[in-house]
């Protein structure tokens, strides 16, 4: 590959970690100016996972995700202005703003979910890539979940059943050390997570999900493994998020000092060297970056203060069968 295209190809991944950073900025912004209500998780510290995962994806997978799942929404592809209106809760949102920040879903990219429920995606993943194996698709089923899943039953029924059946289902792990408020070491007795997928006899793997090219590289080699028929994988990120699990969290568990430990390790910044370091970026490329995403993203919250609230005679529907109704 030559340099051009491997510069090319790195802004790109660059340019899709700066969007989810200042997306979400925007979005506690926002949140602070009561514009979006109810819960917001933000992924501010994880965006390598969701950009190094989706480069070894096709347009015709499926992806699974968690509550936390802006930066894999826009990672795929989802409009930062559908997202936005969603999340304000306007009709032209991509679920008519009737989900919100944790229920993002669009057909078109294949993402099924955003799911509040912890784990609750794993069942989900599961199915949908027993679907795709009956019918005889050759396609992979990704799933995102934070380490607190691993506490639940669902996580040890769906790695089961994926392992038992053989199912194409990309298993991707963000462990950022905090179920919520409650540290790992408090709640796994093993702390090498990517041993419990080992345990269900699935192919597993640990990556600096701090690293974009790292969890790029790993995430190609598991889905490789997938897409062969080879069955599940399970690859764990080990990443870090550098803000409160969510908005109303007082952070109460872990020390401003143990945070500032992790800023050096900021995956926007580890990349940036890198490309600089190889002469594939400079300060006035940097800035013009920045200015594209910052539009884009300006553009988003105009589109979403300009939406459409749903008439009130309109909140029952979808919520259950009125006979004749149509």
């Amino acid at each position: 590959m030559s340099s051009e295209d491997e510069g090319t190809r790195l802004t790109r991944l660059l340019r899709s970690m700066l969007l989810i950073r200042r997306f979400e900025e925007k979005a506690a912004e926002m949140y602070s100016a009561m514009k979006i209500r109810g819960f917001l998780h933000l992924y501010i510290g994880e965006e390598a996972v969701a950009v190094g995962v989706m480069e070894a994806l096709t347009p015709e997978d499926a992806v699974v995700a968690t509550y936390r799942e802006h930066g894999q929404a826009l990672a795929r592809g989802m409009s930062t202005q559908a997202i936005m209106a969603e999340m304000y809760g306007k009709l032209e949102g991509c679920c008519r703003g009737r989900g919100g920040s944790m229920h993002l879903f669009n057909v078109a990219t294949r993402f099924y979910g955003g799911n509040a429920i912890v784990g609750g995606g794993m069942p989900l993943a599961v199915g949908l890539a027993l679907a795709d194996k009956m019918r005889g698709q050759a396609r992979v089923t990704c799933c995102f979940f934070g380490d607190g899943a691993v506490a639940e039953g669902a996580f040890h029924e769906s790695m089961n059943l994926a392992s038992l059946w053989k199912l194409p289902v990309l298993f991707i792990c963000e462990n950022n050390l905090y179920a919520m408020g409650t540290a790992l070491r408090y709640t796994q007795a093993v702390r090498d997570l990517a041993a419990k997928g080992a345990s269900y006899g699935v192919a597993a793997a640990a990556v600096d999900g701090m690293d974009v090219l790292a969890v790029e590289q790993a995430a190609k080699t598991a889905a490789d493994h997938v897409r062969r028929g080879n069955g599940p994988y399970f690859l764990e990120c080990r990443t870090y998020r550098f803000r409160p699990h969510s908005m109303f969290d007082t952070e109460l568990y872990r020390t401003k000092d143990e945070v500032e430990t992790w800023k050096p390790r900021d995956p926007i910044i580890l990349l940036t060297r890198h490309m600089e370091d190889r002469g594939l970026l400079d300060e006035p490329t940097l800035a013009k970056l920045e200015r594209e995403v910052a539009a884009e993203i300006e553009a988003a919250v105009a589109f979403a203060e300009a939406g459409t609230w749903e008439a009130v005679e309109d909140l029952t529907r979808f919520v259950h069968s009125e006979k004749g109704a149509s």
